[in-house]
């Protein structure tokens, strides 16, 4: 099963196939008779998927100070998170447990991406119907780091949360939300910036989730010739940084698309909820959640010195465009 994550194999016949075009090298594989579907079958059903959790956790151990160096397209040497989620369309009749709407069953994958050699350091699979916004509260900021994320993730009460622990967030205003301007700041011309404003929330609901001061920076894409306007709760960097960090965000679309589907074979049932069953996740019992990895308590901040913490652990509905909403 490791060989065939790290290989792209795509179903069991592929597996069977790969092996058994090269059977001169079997016994040095660790292989001692015949390959067969029904064989791998068996061992991945009830092989424990701790082993491939393990697995992973030292891949992103070792993967992660091999791209901490690697640039990101902004002058900024600290982490760079891009959260987002995929659903993965499943067929109704066939995975009635997955229902999502009336004809179609999906479950969701919510993934940390570490934009630093694209490397997942969170990933969480939910049913189709979860909202985005509530995988803010399994999250534990790290101090320092930056999260980008679109608008679906736009809760005052937790972005305060991640205020709070230190941490740095960059998304997008929704249409009524109502934010009063206390100072307007000057913006380079001929950037695409054409304001950068400290604001405070305009409603009492609002004004008590979020109670500090936000930046509002509008961006116009002369590309597409649309006004873009970003939300963060840092003050220092310069306008057009930010506008690129969220420009940034559209790896994880293409983590989603290059390194994310699913076939039937895939996925399983998990007791109150889904479990998406890929190689190095393997089987869940009842007493696992379906959660392949989370960053530990306390981790260190890398805003001045970009150093790997310790490790943490399709149909995809939208393409990979850069300015994606």
């Amino acid at each position: 099963m490791s060989f065939a994550q790290l290989t792209f194999r795509e179903s069991l016949r592929d597996i069977e196939a790969c092996l058994r075009s090269v059977p001169e090298k079997f016994y040095h594989l660790g292989f001692r008779g015949h390959i067969a579907r029904s064989t791998l079958a068996d061992a991945n059903e009830t092989r424990d998927w701790r082993i491939y959790a393990d697995f992973a956790q030292s891949l992103i151990h070792i993967a992660r100070p091999m791209y901490a160096s690697d640039p990101l397209g902004v002058d900024l040497d600290a982490t760079v998170y891009a959260l987002d989620s995929t659903t993965v369309d499943l067929c109704l009749s066939v995975f009635p447990w997955a229902h999502f709407r009336d004809q179609k069953a999906a479950v969701k994958m919510h993934t940390l991406l570490d934009l630093r050699g694209s490397i997942p350091t969170f990933i969480e699979v939910s049913d189709g119907k979860r909202h985005d916004v509530h995988l803010l509260d399994e999250i534990i900021a790290e101090p320092g780091a930056f999260y980008v994320m679109d608008r679906a993730y736009l809760d005052f009460k937790r972005l305060h949360a991640f205020h709070r622990s230190g941490a740095f967030f960059v998304t997008r205003t929704k249409t009524g939300v109502v934010l009063n301007r206390r100072y307007s700041h000057s913006v380079p011309p001929d950037t695409g910036v054409t304001s950068d404003q400290t604001v405070v929330l305009g409603t009492a609901g609002s004004a008590r989730n979020y109670p500090d001061t936000l930046r509002r920076v509008r961006f116009v894409d002369s590309e597409k010739g649309r006004q873009l306007i970003f939300l963060t709760n840092h003050f220092e960097l310069p306008a057009l940084t930010i506008a690129q960090l969220y420009k940034s965000r559209w790896r994880i679309e293409l983590f989603f698309e290059s390194s994310t589907w699913c076939t039937p074979l895939d996925v399983m049932e998990f007791r109150g909820l889904i479990a998406l069953n890929r190689p190095l996740v393997g089987l869940l019992n009842d007493s696992v959640r379906p959660r392949i990895a989370r960053r530990p308590r306390g981790a260190v901040s890398r805003l001045h010195s970009h150093r790997p913490a310790s490790p943490a652990t399709v149909s995809t509905e939208s393409t990979a465009i850069q300015w994606s909403v």
